[in-house]
């Protein structure tokens, strides 16, 4: 096989080509450390790349195939791995010059599972300082370019993993998601996110930060890719304290699964979002096919308010209290100026007003859990606006209206407060070339519901050999 078909396989095409010994773990790796070398420097998706690492983990699976081992069910795949998710001798910044040396000496909990199923690590990627969307990328790495056009931007803060598996560097990445991180950069790239429920994927050891809203999941180019990926990273693990008893649970056994009874609503806007129409467009139109699956679709949405002070309350109280003495001097250089300056609005927050946020959380979600009891699944736009001109951190006029520092991602954020899963799928384009992506959001723990919609509607309107061309034009 040709090493520019190698690179465009899905994870499942790698896998059963491996099984098969149609292609070798070697064959895979040398392709994409290839193309990672020819594009990278384009495309900043990768801050790390452990080449020798790399290439000494495709030999020794390659042994084990020949061996004729017990192989494990991402034998020989490569990976991507976001560059807040500890790795076990390969550096792990935050895209923070605070932790620009830093080597964690174990793996976290989902790296260590992946590689007892067999995966390699490729490298790390780039990921906004603390997964705080900045407007020019990290002062240790700077932006991550779109693979569909690098004037733009990629998403964040998993920028990265949706740049490379996008880009054909990777088949696979692994991302975090506190408020959109995974779902963004899917949307902007092209690409299927999955943000699991809360608790679903142990998140052990990790920077104390996002502990209650984060989420970790797999940015793919199939459904079918992220079902597999979570039958190995999912399941309890005590060391995370808040991680889920799945009882076993299964993934792929439901994609194929129709639609027949569902009941999905459909929103534009959330009640209160303003949405680019041509993103309104394009996600009505995706919208729609869900009907012909079988489903019911209906235009509803929850009875609640925009929660972004609460998110923001939250996001920043936290993040405050962790780099309280980093804060204490403004002149210092370790800290990015847009980041330090949001977290000083939030420093001297008093327990009263941070105690009120948590209260508010708890009644956002008394105002979302009664419409999921009348609908199985919430439709919406991922984000209110296409892929934006790099050196923005995001639009502050949509449709003609000003809006918030926030809006723009009105649709991600409110499911990482309700720790519900939602995914983002590819489902268009804009006039200009750029993919739009439209979100689905499930029940409580109800994961296989949201993956069963996505995989309908991938049969449906395919998206797997849609390909950012002109990258390989140049």
């Amino acid at each position: 096989m040709d090493k520019s078909d190698i690179v465009w396989l899905s994870l499942t095409q790698t896998e059963a080509a491996i099984r098969r010994k149609e292609l070798s773990p070697v064959e895979v790796v040398e392709a994409l450390l290839e193309r990672i070398e020819r594009l990278n420097p384009r495309l900043n998706a990768y801050c790390t790349v452990v080449t020798d690492m790399a290439r000494h983990q495709a030999r020794e699976a390659e042994a084990a195939l020949t061996r004729g081992d017990t192989l494990g069910p991402l034998h020989g795949i490569p990976i991507a791995v976001k560059d807040v998710i500890f790795t076990q001798g390969i550096r792990t910044t935050s895209g923070s010059r605070l932790f620009q040396h830093f080597v964690p000496q174990e793996d976290a909990i989902v790296i260590e599972r992946l590689r007892a199923a067999g995966a390699i690590v490729l490298g790390k990627t780039n990921t906004s300082e603390f997964g705080w969307m900045s407007d020019r990328g990290t002062r240790l790495f700077g932006a991550t370019h779109n693979p569909w056009n690098e004037d733009y931007n990629a998403g964040g803060a998993s920028e990265g993993d949706g740049a490379a598996v996008a880009a054909g560097l990777a088949p696979l990445a692994i991302g975090g998601d506190f408020g959109g991180s995974i779902r963004i950069p899917a949307s902007m790239c092209g690409v299927f996110g999955f943000k699991p429920s809360f608790g679903r994927v142990p998140q052990y050891p990790a920077f104390p930060i996002w502990e209650t809203l984060s989420h970790t999941g797999p940015l793919t180019r199939t459904v079918a890719d992220a079902a597999l990926v979570m039958e190995v990273i999912a399941g309890r693990d005590d060391r995370d304290r808040f991680t889920l008893p799945d009882g076993g649970l299964k993934y792929r056994d439901v994609l194929e699964g129709d639609l027949k009874g569902l009941r999905i609503a459909f929103s534009t806007d959330m009640g209160y979002a303003v949405v680019d129409p041509e993103v309104a467009r394009i996600t009505e139109s995706a919208a729609r096919v869900f009907s012909t699956l079988g489903a019911t679709v209906e235009a509803a949405h929850p009875e609640v308010r925009s929660p972004e002070k609460i998110y923001s309350m939250l996001i920043a109280v936290m993040l405050a209290s962790i780099l309280q003495d980093k804060l204490v001097t403004p002149s210092s250089d370790l800290i990015g100026p847009k980041l330090a300056h949001f977290l000083e609005q939030y420093r001297d927050k008093t327990a009263y007003e941070y105690g009120k946020a948590c209260r508010a959380q708890l009644e956002y979600w008394e105002g979302i859990w009664p419409f999921f009891a009348e609908h199985d699944l919430l439709v919406t736009p991922t984000l209110a606006v296409a892929p934006f001109k790099l050196g923005q951190f995001g639009p502050r006029e949509v449709a003609g209206k000003k809006v918030t520092m926030l809006d723009w991602m009105a649709f991600t954020y409110p499911f990482n407060i309700t720790g519900q899963p939602a995914a983002s799928l590819p489902c268009g384009f804009s006039r200009e070339g750029l993919p739009v992506g439209l979100q689905i959001v499930g029940r409580r723990f109800d994961d296989r519901t949201v993956l069963r919609a996505a995989a309908a509607f991938e049969r449906a309107r395919p998206w797997q050999e849609r390909r950012p061309e002109a990258l390989d034009a140049a």
